[in-house]
């Protein structure tokens, strides 16, 4: 009998589990994450290089738009007729425009958003790796 249970009552019950295996297990300290919250030295290099990639990330994507850009009116430059050509009565040029720039960019788009996602996961692993 313990301490807790008073006498002629009932000890209380307790329920015993098996932990689970498919949950993730609770964080017992992160070293490197703490740093970078502190803004230590360490943790400063981690946050630069995440900054830096992304910033890479962010230059070569902002470069190919501007190549689409700029290739839009050269080519309408080097090829003197296609301003006025058209397709099924639709300017070739919009043709041009809506199916071959505007899904160019769209991708673009899309593929700036996965990368910056893939970066800044590796960017937690790295910090939760010396757990």
């Amino acid at each position: 009998m313990s301490r807790e249970d008073a006498p002629g009552q009932p000890p209380k019950r307790v329920r015993v589990t098996a932990p689970r295996s498919q949950a993730s297990r609770a964080p017992s300290g992160y070293p490197v994450a703490r740093e970078v919250a502190e803004q230590s030295e360490v943790g400063q290099v981690f946050v630069r290089s995440l900054i830096r990639s992304q910033l890479r990330l962010a230059v070569v994507v902002a470069v190919g738009f501007l190549l689409v850009l700029l290739a839009f009116p050269l080519l309408l430059a080097w090829v003197p007729g296609l301003n006025r050509a058209e397709f099924l009565g639709v300017p070739f040029v919009w043709l041009l425009l809506g199916v071959g720039v505007y899904p160019l960019i769209g991708l673009s788009a899309w593929l700036y958003v996965r990368t910056a996602s893939r970066n800044e996961a590796r960017y937690l692993d790295l910090v939760e790796e010396d757990e």
